[in-house]
């Protein structure tokens, strides 16, 4: 007992020497989620080899037969190297992503003021239109973003959560969009019926991203990291958002995808044009199973390791560029069907 007294004063000792959490850059990411492990420090993960963690000194304590206690100071300790290299490489892939994305999003919106009744279904303009008003708030939010990472978040926890706000009305409103255009025509012309369901669209998107928001937030030591997740892994705020982006992730593709096949009059309506609205989910579904592995990792459903925390992160946060990229691929997806059908001589009609 003494000992173990002994070892936990070392610690207190040890700890106040080298203080400050593990992977909170300084200064910190303020995207919603591509550094999301960096908000909260993995278990195990130290700051310097010279650092010793009580729960690890407790965890290499061993015993033998004759009730002689005695402490492994060989054991590795986990490193994570992720947060340097996303807050070096992040701000620069979003400039690109954003530069790309802003001249395919003009460009789209040129040729729909342009070419207004060349854009028929599948791709209608009424849809093409809404698909781009999306894409177009998404890349508004990349500067702004990006320099947070680079520069620290300065702009206070109210701004912070109407980007995490913003950032996820757009997801879940281009969600709904290509979903209801997968399994029904209302897009097919601008009438009071499409005008409704417009509304509808856009504020259920607005709805369903407002846990997003109250999830979202500042650190309270640092005011410079607006982080996706300020809040516990089981708080009812960020449980509801998390299911959230589950259904739109994963379930909702998965539900449209077996209904397409199963129903011959969705099948029979399938076009390439269909598919090239779905490059959305395509996107996205990787980071939404990251998202699901993530929580049941920081929840201890799944026993965590090392070599789990040290290698995840880059997983998790290269399956959100992956999903970034959308809005610089969907307008360049989009331009270039409609050009193959022009080409072609194909119309689409209702």
């Amino acid at each position: 007992m003494m000992l173990l007294l002994e070892l936990v004063q070392n610690v207190i000792t040890t700890n106040s020497e080298s203080p400050g959490p593990v992977c909170l850059l300084a200064p910190p990411s303020p995207r919603p989620a591509l550094a999301q492990n960096t908000d909260q420090p993995s278990p195990s993960v130290l700051e310097s080899k010279n650092s010793l963690d009580l729960l690890e000194i407790m965890g290499n304590l061993s015993y033998d037969d004759s009730n002689v206690t005695f402490l492994d100071y060989d054991a590795a300790p986990c490193h994570n190297q992720y947060c340097p290299l996303f807050q070096h490489m992040a701000p620069t892939f979003l400039a690109i992503t954003c530069a790309a994305a802003t001249l395919g999003t003009g460009a789209l919106v040129v040729a729909l003021a342009k070419r207004p009744h060349a854009w028929g279904w599948p791709q209608s303009r009424a849809l093409v239109a809404q698909l781009a008003v999306g894409m177009g708030v998404f890349t508004a939010l990349l500067p702004l973003v990006a320099v947070g990472i680079g520069q620290g978040w300065r702009l206070g926890t109210g701004l912070c959560r109407l980007t995490h706000l913003l950032w996820h009305w757009s997801l879940f409103a281009q969600g709904l969009l290509v979903g209801s255009s997968s399994c029904s025509t209302a897009w097919c012309r601008w009438d009071p019926q499409s005008r409704r369901l417009a509304v509808a669209v856009w504020a259920g998107a607005l709805l369903l991203a407002t846990p997003a928001a109250l999830a979202s937030g500042t650190v309270a030591a640092s005011e410079t990291s607006c982080l996706r997740r300020s809040v516990d892994i089981l708080s009812p705020a960020y449980l509801l958002h998390l299911v959230l982006c589950l259904c739109l992730f994963l379930l909702l593709p998965a539900v449209l995808l077996v209904a397409t096949l199963a129903m011959p009059r969705l099948r029979a309506g399938w076009e390439p044009g269909v598919g090239v609205s779905w490059l959305f989910f395509g996107l996205w579904v990787p980071y939404g199973v990251g998202l699901a592995v993530d929580f049941l990792l920081h929840a201890q459903l799944l026993q965590p390791t090392c070599g789990t925390f040290e290698h995840f992160d880059y997983v998790l946060g290269l399956s959100e560029g992956l999903g970034v990229l959308h809005c610089c691929l969907g307008p360049a997806a989009l331009l270039t069907t409609r050009l193959c059908r022009h080409g072609a001589g194909a119309s689409g009609s209702c």
